[in-house]
């Protein structure tokens, strides 16, 4: 059995992880786009570093396009086989990957007018929507925590890790030269007590385990404090400065979670009269596809459904807008606002025209709300840059920028350990940490080692192969 780490791997985004069997079947786990990398994204999109055409199944442990956004491009580069899904994760890959082609051939199109003046030949998106079309009749759902078989030396099984809806950890049950054991992709871990989704539920005992660690070097912010964090900035932005609070957030689990905190504030009638704007078709359809799926939510929300009008993320001062043309009337508001915009990373999308907007006004407000990579604007702006560029020019960053990651949808360090903990960790043979940055796994290791994990713990380089025995 050998595992070669294709994405992810001393980085966050890209998630790949190849699994090859001593008789040559082929299965990948997730196939995820880099996202946030400056000029060095659109390179490393276009090669796998795997022939597409040989590999047989591809098990997806979420929609998240940093974890599903290259399933086109791999269907357009050969691959015919079956992607495996919980039902919620096809909901929303119907969704984000459409999304996705068209936030590309608008980003490309941009890029090719620069090219143009530059004397550049042109370059093509990675994919397109008929890509995208041809992918979606690939996907066979499964439900948590059915053993499907794949071949006659494996199994696998889904387990809800609470990340977002329909997310799970992937295990795989290998019968190999006469011995049987287990390894277990964690891919994102949810955080126990989420406002929506259910607690991550324990994993089949595994041998070896691929595990996240995007935020292994932090804690978080309790959330009971979430709450009044927030009411705390729109108060002080919306009511005193007069601004606007401009809130990146992914479209799928962060915008419904800033939503329904809002709507809980609504209830008990903390929050001011002001008007809150959902500036995204990805985010108003997402949720949508989260209310449709509400019998998945955790049983706090649906008590909160069943007390109030049912409806966890509508209130009566919250507008929902698709229309490009309405979007762009937004900046020429002059009254108080929220809005809330994707994407998370402020590297694409309605969101940056948000930004650009705000920035330069000290009335202002930039709530990042979930994790940035240290490359893309969230990530600039959460680092203290004094200055951004955005669609090609500079901008002095007057607006206050804020952080809140009590809202994160991936766990902490702790929370990590803890889910780590509901197996006997004597049984663990190797620990591979994938989809963190390099000194974030080096603290995660270190603490992990403190915790009582004395197997080895392996921190993959890209498009490095190990093999199990």
């Amino acid at each position: 059995m050998k595992i070669s780490f294709h994405g992810a791997a001393q980085t966050v985004t890209g998630s790949k992880h190849l699994i090859e069997t001593k008789k040559g079947f082929k299965v990948l786990l997730d196939c995820g786009m880099f996202q946030g990398k400056g000029i060095d994204t659109d390179p490393l999109n276009r090669h796998f570093g795997f022939n597409p055409a040989q590999i047989d199944m591809v098990l997806l442990s979420h929609a998240h396009i940093d974890h599903s956004g290259l399933l086109p491009r791999l269907c357009a580069e050969g691959f015919e086989g079956k992607i495996y899904a919980t039902q919620g994760t096809l909901d929303l890959c119907k969704l984000m990957l459409y999304d996705s082609a068209h936030i590309q051939q608008a980003d490309i199109s941009r890029l090719n007018k620069r090219r143009a003046d530059k004397g550049m030949s042109a370059i093509e998106p990675l994919y397109d929507e008929k890509d995208v079309q041809k992918c979606l009749t690939l996907f066979e759902t499964v439900e948590y925590n059915i053993a499907t078989p794949l071949s006659d030396e494996l199994q696998f099984q889904f387990t809800d890790t609470g990340h977002i809806l329909g997310s799970a950890a992937i295990s795989l049950f290998v019968k190999e030269n006469n011995k049987s054991f287990t390894i277990t992709y964690t891919a994102d871990i949810g955080r126990p007590g989420d406002k929506i989704l259910p607690s991550p539920k324990t994993f089949p005992p595994s041998e070896y385990i691929i595990c996240e660690s995007t935020y292994g070097d932090r804690l978080h912010d309790k959330r009971s404090d979430a709450e009044q964090k927030l009411l705390q900035v729109v108060n002080e932005t919306c009511i005193v400065k007069k601004g606007r609070l401009i809130i990146p957030a992914f479209s799928v689990d962060r915008t419904q979670e800033v939503l329904y905190a809002l709507d809980r504030l609504h209830e008990k009638k903390m929050l001011p009269p002001i008007n809150v704007f959902v500036d995204s078709p990805l985010s108003v359809r997402s949720t949508e596809v989260m209310q449709n799926n509400a019998h998945y939510f955790n049983e706090e929300i649906q008590q909160y459904m069943k007390d109030t009008d049912g409806k966890p993320f509508m209130f009566s001062n919250v507008f929902y807008i698709t229309d490009a043309s309405d979007s762009k009337k937004l900046n020429d508001l002059k009254e108080p606002c929220i809005i809330l915009s994707a994407s998370g990373m402020a590297e694409a999308g309605r969101v940056k025209h948000h930004i650009k907007y705000a920035i330069e006004d000290a009335r202002n407000t930039i709530l990042l709300a979930g994790y940035c990579t240290p490359e893309s604007l969230g990530g600039r702006l959460r680092n203290g840059a004094s200055n951004v560029r955005i669609h090609g020019d500079e901008y002095k960053v007057n607006a206050l920028v804020e952080r809140m990651d009590s809202y994160s949808a991936h766990a902490d360090y702790a929370e990590m350990i803890a889910y780590l903990k509901t197996q006997e960790i004597e049984n663990i043979k190797s620990i591979f940490l994938v989809h963190g940055e390099l000194d974030v796994m080096r603290y995660f290791k270190s603490e992990l080692i403190k915790n009582g994990f004395k197997c080895p713990i392996h921190l993959p380089e890209a498009h490095q192969s190990v093999e199990l025995h």
